[in-house]
Order: C-alpha cells, then sequence, then structure tokens
C-alpha cells in the first residue's frame, strides 16, 4: 500500500467521522484543523482507521501523534 492509496482511504474515513464531504487532509492536517475534531471524534476516527487498514495503534503511538502525516507514517509502516 502506498501513502496515496492511504490518503484516499483516510479522507473517505475522515470525511464520514467528522460527517463532512469538504474536509481535504495533509501531512500537517492536526485536530486544531477541524472544527469537530474532540477527543471523543479521536476514539471513533482512531477505532476506524484501525479497523479499514487491520492495524492496532499502541497507546503510545495514538497519544504522540500529532498530525495525518505521523498516522500514515505508522500505517505504512505497520504494512511494510
Amino acid at each position: 500500500m502506498n501513502e496515496m492509496e492511504v490518503y484516499n482511504s483516510l479522507t473517505i474515513i475522515f470525511r464520514d467521522i467528522f460527517d463532512d464531504d469538504t474536509i481535504v487532509i495533509n501531512n500537517n492536517t492536526s485536530a486544531d484543523d477541524i472544527e469537530d475534531w474532540d477527543s471523543f471524534e479521536h476514539i471513533n476516527l482512531i477505532s476506524a482507521v484501525e479497523k479499514q487498514f487491520k492495524m492496532r495503534f499502541t497507546m503510545k503511538q495514538v497519544s504522540t501523534m500529532k498530525n495525518v502525516g505521523e498516522m500514515v507514517s505508522i500505517i505504512i509502516n505497520t504494512k511494510e
């Protein structure tokens, strides 16, 4: 799975979780950039990503992840 495929899948997930078809994500996208991204939605987001990519984030990864770029890196590294 390449980076573009991960971003395409994540875009669908973000739009679904935040119920906003206009969301466009990039490496630097963070909770500060999406109005409804609170702690509850963060849990929903992590769960949806884990389900989509058939992987599990560690607690450390979840708590230290700063932006979508870091999420993508973790996903790609998990899939290799």
